[in-house]
């Protein structure tokens, strides 16, 4: 059944999949004020919605440039 598991096609196909969730999320932590490292840690079962509700309930840091402008 897992005789061809680690065949090179295979390996690329989780490379990328790994590559197209990291990068958003290193973006996304990086915004929200977290360690970008944290994205590391998303591809892990249960982790990745864990953080999910972590970054959505957490208090993000603002800029100056994000602060919405009263006329």
């Amino acid at each position: 059944m897992f005789d061809n598991f680690f065949a090179p096609e295979h390996l690329l196909i989780i490379l990328l999949l790994l590559v197209f969730f990291v990068i958003p999320f290193w973006q996304i932590f990086k915004k929200a004020g977290f360690s970008p490292f944290l994205s590391l840690l998303i591809p892990l079962p249960l982790v990745g919605f864990i953080m999910l509700y972590v970054l959505a309930f957490a208090p993000w840091k603002t800029t100056s440039n994000q602060t919405p402008q009263v006329r």
